[in-house]
């Protein structure tokens, strides 16, 4: 068996051990070990010493800091970012080889963290040491560093923190150990250490400056950049993009990677939260710090619909929740899951129990994070989870995630590289692009520690290490170990568009390139790049040609298919012609044809938000009052009726409702703030109070129906209605048949004549309206309906309640107007069959529900220019927007 002699080689950071152990397999370099300096001591110092991780460092801090006194500073060592600043402080002072326990008696705030760092020691396995301990034990074996390490390389390294300089004068006295700095400056100390240095001449790579418009856009030219060197040959291992501060680019660099297509690997690691666990372990800190809710419920299913509870739950399950419901409260959850049976779910079975138990689990809160996590996530998420528990308060988990990275996945010896400034310089590529070449950025500003300021130990010496003079130091590193070709970036303008001044690194390196944001780029770096590099091109993509012709078309006074032009006869238009019509959809195909189209035959919504809002809008308060006066209304018929109710029957009746209405209202819609919840509540009880009591045209011994059913509606009570509300009801000559609910029917005690009553809580119109331009047709068509289903010798009357003033609008001749609306939905019908699924007076309107689906501004420009060529082809059927 052959010997194989031991070497060891130290470097800096995670991408110069990849590479420099891909280049000892290839260079088949047996019996060398690749390590940094910290583990080579580890190694040395044997047995079951290890550093301390960041990690449990992070752990023993959480655990000792609420138990260890902390003087001056225990106002704050609950406040988030306490674990974060200790962890740096006690890191700095043990790189820099300060005892603090030796110095405790110095100053009171030094007493404090050294109390601390003791508690924290204790926590911490008795294998895990502090750099000094372990630089105390590694000499202590000095002897055998021939046999564990053999001869030290130390490559790419501009410095080494003050705890491990003994320890690398020592090594001398054992085995040869070169410092290989190549054209890298060498600090003063090591003069006199033993140390043999290897210098080399600086390479003299090409320099350019560019100055682009943004961050963004210094993103995209390096893409650009990166995108023309792989087309020319160049291997994507010897391609680096670094700036002294990658933070401020990752989200644009991760957004134009996966548009671009090429392997960008994150030397640093990309945010958790950018990952699909991530997301899980974000939308679960939603719910444990803001409290439970139906979206962020749905937003924790849809990431873990395949672990924890939600596995045992069946497909679609989620379709059994009520979409419009905030459910932000316990009691509103309670309320839905008694209300759940097992028809609501999608395989039949009542699956209320196991959600119950979910949601229980979930409102346990911030105490209980812990067991929460363990029980939704698996895997990484589990593993992320459990890291930001580590690093930071339970309380503001969700901002620690946000500053948790893990690797991406890619291997950076064959790809391009996005990185730190510090890895570069210990890891050189051929072509390299530096960016953030600003006064602010590069080189950064030195800070005060968090926990010691400058006046109880001078941040020299607790950080003999700036960060300034490191940026300083791995600039010049990088232009003098880089071969080929070096291209110095920076923005002009920060995000708000404040202008950013010049580094003062870049002295000296010539006349800056400006490079326009909407230039023609030389080199694009995706699809998307180049087609809108070349618009001759795109404009031959069928996309840019349907847009294109869209774009003309709402332009021209004349009415185009890309205005609601369809074929003849259209079997879809056709097909929604033959539906069951309801008096609002009769409206709209009176008002706004094209809405018509979108909502019945496209089947478009305005989307739903389950947030809560500041206040109802009209239509809620609309809804609210309705169901207010038909709960109350079924209360005072069950009783002795309403014909015999007096005031303080009605407002008792309709109190019981209110408070009926709004428990089931907070479980099923968005409510506002408790106060004005509470204030639009007393404002439904009063309208249906005056609804209620409003008493013009009383029938003798009449009986009066709430939220009636006719046409095929179904009922939404067990109350018994007048007639059978299956049966249909088709107004004569226009093919349509009609259903819906009727607000209030009375009909008196001989059945002779009866009342229609149709609610309104808007505003009263000024004078008397019989259509209104077609927005007016409840009274009528409900009148038709009541006729229609209790027989022609019934008096009808039908009217227009506007309780909050209180006014009520009687309808004259309900069948002159009846023949009136039947000529002009003749006319719709034929028009639209015909094609013409036009825009009307309701398109682009304060009301239309789907503006958002017009050119913008459509109200004030598009309908204008188009509304004379539309009401010209719609003819007779636009006759109904003059109707008084």
């Amino acid at each position: 068996m052959t010997n194989v002699h031991r070497t060891t080689l130290v470097v800096h950071g995670h991408l110069a051990m990849q590479e420099s152990r891909l280049a000892a397999a290839r260079d088949r370099r047996h019996g060398l070990q690749i390590m940094s300096f910290e583990q080579a001591a580890v190694r040395l110092a044997g047995g079951f010493v290890r550093p301390i991780d960041d990690e449990s460092l992070r752990a023993a801090i959480q655990a000792a800091l609420p138990a260890t006194p902390m003087g001056e500073l225990e106002s704050i060592k609950a406040l988030p970012g306490m674990i974060d600043a200790a962890a740096d402080t006690l890191h700095k002072a043990w790189r820099a080889g300060i005892d603090l326990t030796a110095r405790a008696a110095d100053h009171p705030r030094l007493g404090a963290i050294a109390g601390l760092e003791a508690a924290v020691l204790d926590q911490l396995p008795s294998g895990m040491m502090r750099p000094l301990d372990i630089v105390a034990a590694a000499t202590a074996r000095i002897g055998h560093a021939p046999a564990v390490l053999g001869p030290m390389e130390l490559a790419g390294l501009t410095e080494l923190s003050p705890c491990w300089r003994p320890l690398l004068q020592a090594l001398t006295a054992q085995i040869p150990v070169q410092w290989t700095a190549g054209p890298r400056s060498v600090s003063a100390w090591l003069d006199g250490t033993g140390v043999t240095v290897a210098r080399a001449p600086a390479q003299t790579p090409g320099i350019s400056a560019v100055s682009a418009a943004t961050a963004y856009h210094e993103a995209i030219e390096a893409m650009r950049w990166a995108r023309s060197l792989l087309a020319s040959g160049v291997s994507p291992a010897e391609i680096a993009i670094a700036t002294a501060s990658p933070a401020d680019y990752d989200d644009h660099f991760l957004a134009l990677r996966a548009d671009a297509n090429i392997d960008l690997h994150f030397v640093h690691g990309v945010r958790t939260v950018t990952t699909r666990e991530g997301q899980a372990a974000a939308a679960l800190a939603d719910i444990v710090v803001r409290c439970l809710s139906q979206s962020r419920l749905r937003r924790l299913a849809a990431l873990c619909r395949d672990s924890g509870p939600f596995e045992m739950f069946p497909e679609g399950w989620l379709r059994a929740l009520p979409t419009d419901a905030p459910l932000s409260t316990a009691g509103a959850w309670n309320r839905l899951l008694v209300r759940l049976t097992p028809e609501d779910w999608p395989d039949g079975t009542d699956h209320a129990p196991a959600l119950r138990a979910c949601i229980e689990m979930l409102a346990k809160g911030p105490e209980a994070a812990a067991e929460i996590g363990e029980a939704f996530l698996r895997g990484r998420a589990l593993a992320i989870w459990r890291k930001a528990l580590l690093a930071g308060p339970v309380a503001s988990i969700d901002a620690t995630l946000e500053t948790l990275k893990q690797d991406d996945g890619l291997e950076a010896c064959v790809s391009v590289a996005w990185m730190p400034a510090s890895a570069l310089a210990a890891s050189p590529r051929r072509f390299v692009r530096l960016l953030g070449l600003s006064s602010s950025r590069w080189p950064r500003g030195i800070a005060e520690d968090r926990l010691i300021p400058d006046h109880i130990i001078p941040t020299p010496a607790l950080d003999p290490l700036p960060v300034n003079l490191a940026d300083r130091r791995d600039f010049e590193t990088i232009l003098a170990t880089t071969t080929d070709n070096v291209v110095l970036s920076r923005a002009r303008r920060d995000s708000d568009g404040r202008l950013l001044g010049r580094s003062p690194l870049l002295a000296g390196h010539g006349d800056e390139t400006y490079l326009r944001r909407n230039a023609k780029p030389v080199h694009a770096f995706s699809e998307t790049d180049r087609l809108m590099a070349r618009p001759q091109e795109f404009a031959a993509e069928p996309q840019a040609v349907g847009a294109q012709g869209c774009w003309r078309d709402w332009r021209q006074a004349e009415i185009t298919p890309h205005d609601g032009l369809v074929r003849a006869d259209h079997p879809l238009v056709l097909a929604i012609l033959g539906r069951t019509q309801s008096a609002s959809s009769l409206r709209r195909l009176l008002r706004n044809p094209l809405s018509f189209v979108w909502v019945y035959a496209f089947g478009w919504r305005e989307p739903q938000s389950s947030a809560e809002p500041l206040v109802l809008d009209a239509l809620g308060i609309g809804d609210l009052v309705h169901m207010v006066l038909d709960c109350a209304l079924r209360d005072l018929e069950a009783g002795g009726g309403l014909v015999s109710a007096d005031t303080e029957t009605v407002e008792a009746a309709v109190a019981r409702a209110a408070q009926a209405v709004a428990a089931d209202w907070e479980s099923e819609r968005p409510v506002p703030p408790a106060v004005i919840w509470g204030r639009t509540l007393d404002d439904a009880r009063v309208m249906a109070g005056r609804a209620l009591s409003y008493g013009d045209d009383v029938l003798p011994g009449a009986r009066a129906y709430g939220e009636v059913p006719f046409g095929g509606s179904e009922p939404k009570s067990d109350t018994e209605t007048p007639w059978d509300a299956s049966a249909p009801v088709t107004i004569p000559d226009t093919g349509f048949n009609i259903a819906g609910y009727i607000d209030r029917l009375d009909i008196s005690g001989d059945g002779k004549r009866a009342l229609v009553r149709d609610y309104k809580t808007g505003r009263p119109p000024r004078g008397e309206i019989r259509l209104n331009g077609g927005r007016e047709l409840q009274r009528c068509l409900y009148a038709f309906a009541v006729k229609a289903l209790l027989g022609d010798d019934v008096a009808i009357s039908a009217s227009l309640l506007y309780p909050r003033e209180p006014v009520d609008l009687q309808l004259d001749d309900p069948e002159a107007v009846l023949a009136e609306i039947t000529g002009y939905l003749r006319a719709a019908r034929t028009s639209l069959a015909g094609g013409a699924a036009l825009p009307g007076p309701d398109t682009g309107g304060d009301y239309d529900d789907l503006a958002f689906a017009l050119p913008a501004n459509a109200s004030a420009t598009y309908c204008k220019r188009k509304m004379p060529a539309a009401t010209e082809r719609l003819g007779e059927a636009a006759q109904v927007w003059e109707a008084e």
